[in-house]
């Protein structure tokens, strides 16, 4: 693991548009390794795959795409820590640290099955005042700062608050520690399945975050995950009007392992009613 010094105070942009100037340098670190991820799967390695715990894996790929990320960052804001999957590189700084998912979908990634993601966000006390996820498959880059709205390739996005229930896609996930999960996973698709236009598991927590602010999904919940995982998504839906909580009702937890995301502040209540 490379160690990364706390260096001087970092210099955070002040005005808006250097926040955008800052979110548009992001975003073509991720597209760029968004690129290397769809070379990366045409002549890709399985035996190289490695796994990390049960039906958790890694692969060289995860590894070089996160190279490629910290390298990409490091000059955008010199001194900032980093809080990678990895660990290619140690958490260096505790007030302002870019958290990285290089690759989010590893196991779809594995399996040639779409989607998968690079997913950046920047920490501020452990506040996330930036995110950019770039999706590999469809090369969307969906990007995001606090205040500036939520983006994706120039279009502002909006979730979909105003849509019956019977036409809502409902995202849901399926976590590793599936026997611990089951009744929560049973009582959503119980709450939902025949009553919403379908359920999903797309295999990203970012992608459907992000989703989730493009109004493609109405909501999403999952558990057992990382902020690497949802960090830059988070940040995604409430720019774009949404609603986050944790399982437990109240706010996130920017270092916790759960997120509920949705259009309205109702249908939040019902996934969080569902979950129990």
């Amino acid at each position: 693991m490379e160690q990364i010094t706390q260096g001087p105070a970092v210099a955070l942009p002040t005005t808006p548009e250097e926040w955008r100037n800052l979110t548009e340098a992001v975003c073509q670190v991720a597209r760029s390794t968004g690129a290397y991820l769809r070379e990366a799967r045409r002549d890709f390695r399985p035996e190289r795959v490695e796994q990390k715990h049960a039906r958790d894996f890694v692969s060289y790929v995860d590894r070089e795409a996160e190279r490629r990320v910290v390298t990409g960052l490091r000059d955008l804001l010199p001194g900032a820590g980093f809080l990678t999957e990895e660990q290619t590189v140690a958490y260096g700084a505790e007030r302002v640290c870019w958290v990285v998912d290089p690759l989010d979908g590893t196991t779809n990634f594995i399996h040639d099955v779409a989607p998968y993601a690079v997913s950046i966000a920047l920490r501020v006390e452990r506040q996330v005042v930036l995110g950019v996820v770039c999706e590999a498959c469809r090369d969307e880059c969906f990007y995001a700062w606090q205040g500036g709205g939520a983006w994706l390739d120039g279009r502002r996005l909006a979730v979909a608050a105003d849509g019956p229930e019977e036409r809502a896609l409902i995202g849901v996930e399926l976590p590793y520690q599936a026997a611990d999960y089951a009744p929560v996973a049973r009582r959503l698709i119980d709450r939902f399945y025949g009553r919403a236009a379908g359920l999903r598991m797309n295999g990203s927590a970012a992608v459907s975050l992000c989703y989730v602010a493009a109004g493609r999904f109405a909501a999403w919940a999952e558990k057992y995950i990382r902020p690497w995982d949802f960090s830059a998504g988070w940040l995604l839906v409430t720019e774009a009007g949404g609603a986050v909580a944790g399982f437990g009702g109240g706010s996130c937890d920017p270092d916790g392992d759960n997120i509920v995301a949705a259009a309205t502040p109702d249908l939040l209540r019902e996934l969080l009613a569902a979950i129990g």
